[in-house]
């Protein structure tokens, strides 16, 4: 399975919450998984980060991973959800949640979150939860 992994699992990890994501994440590295990210999800991880050497430590671990490339497209696709979420009366509280998705839709990739944003999205929008 190729696995988009949000910014909220991947800090739970780093914080070492155990959480029902965090434990996915585990199992789908074990099983061999495709592990990925955006640079979306990159600088929401990285932003958060005071401590130098943690910081130099999660991109080293980031470039291990798979990155998906955004396009032209992508920030069009993340604006139409937002655009069209909002006009049905759901208010998307992080655009960059609208960004993920529209990656996570163009490269057919499943997502593991931590955000019920996402799963307002989903109702609408072909995105594939764990």
């Amino acid at each position: 399975m190729n696995l988009l992994v949000d910014s909220t699992v991947w800090i739970d990890l780093f914080r070492g919450r155990e959480t029902g994501q965090t434990a996915k994440l585990e199992h789908a590295v074990k099983n061999g998984d495709l592990i990925c990210y955006c640079g979306f999800i990159f600088t929401e991880v990285l932003q958060g980060i005071r401590d130098e050497k943690q910081y130099v430590a999660t991109k080293r671990e980031f470039e291990t991973l798979v990155y998906l490339e955004d396009e032209r497209s992508t920030f069009d696709l993340g604006a139409t959800i937002y655009r069209d979420l909002k006009r049905k009366g759901l208010t998307i509280r992080n655009s960059i949640d609208c960004l993920i998705t529209a990656i996570a839709i163009q490269h057919d990739v499943s997502l593991l979150e931590n955000d019920r944003d996402f799963h307002f999205i989903g109702e609408h929008y072909p995105l594939k939860l764990i």
